[in-house]
């Protein structure tokens, strides 16, 4: 069997209405040396149905059945399965850019860069109106560990990374609050390199069933949430030393 270059991870969960469109996307960035996989959380809808039928293209389209525990886990479970040399990681209603992959491989493995995090424009749910021009500027994005942990400004479907990472990631703790940043921080302790480039690689469509947004809660509910994370990444300490 010949190697996978590139697997891209997707989590569905009931995607009917966007899951087309965001597959053709992805699909335009890839080759025969390359993979999807996507973990199902249990959709009842058409997702399932709508993905089977790029199962019969030339590019592999693995379908994964998901453990029910929600986003984060969802994604590990699609992790789980990736067999590629660099992860890309995808919602199922965003839609790329036609460059992205090949930009992101302008950095990605060059120079000690380990992990990609690009920029996005954010879009209305038909994709027809700019709520944001730039998620970067919206953020504040900046690479590093006190950055992120101070303001996330890692987004997994704008992340692409070294699948060497997957082992030091797994498994996702559940009380921490996002697997991307998760990810990114593990790859600030381990020393590899981020990027973060100002290309707009990825519509981010906004709509009624986001799985994540943009509030931040409380001081309180805030300081909570960066003690559980630096909790969960000093337990994860002796997995990251071993790699």
């Amino acid at each position: 069997m010949s190697e996978i270059n590139i697997s891209v991870a997707v989590a569905t969960y009931n995607g009917e209405k966007y899951i087309k469109e965001q597959m053709d996307s992805i699909l335009k960035n890839l080759s025969d040396k390359d993979e999807i996989v996507v973990s199902d959380d249990g959709s009842t809808d058409a997702t399932l149905d709508i993905l089977r039928v790029y199962q019969q293209g030339n590019i592999p389209v693995k379908i994964v059945k998901g453990p029910k525990m929600g986003i984060k886990q969802n994604i590990a479970s699609a992790l789980l399965h990736c067999r590629g040399k660099y992860i890309f990681l995808a919602d199922q209603d965003d839609v790329w850019t036609e460059n992205k992959v090949e930009t992101v491989f302008k950095y990605l493995g060059k120079d000690g860069c380990m992990l990609v995090n690009h920029d996005a424009k954010v879009m209305n749910g038909s994709l027809t109106e700019v709520i944001m021009s730039s998620f970067f500027a919206y953020r504040g994005s900046k690479p590093g560990f006190w950055n992120n942990l101070w303001k996330n400004s890692y987004m997994g479907c704008c992340m692409a990374f070294d699948a060497s990472l997957i082992k030091c990631v797994l498994p996702i703790p559940d009380n921490i609050e996002m697997h991307d940043q998760w990810i990114g921080m593990i790859n600030d302790i381990r020393r590899g390199k981020s990027r973060f480039i100002d290309e707009k690689l990825l519509l981010y469509r906004r709509h009624d069933a986001n799985v994540s947004d943009f509030s931040h809660g409380t001081v309180m509910e805030m300081l909570g949430k960066r003690k559980r994370l630096l909790m969960a990444l000093w337990k994860n300490r002796k997995n990251i030393g071993k790699h």
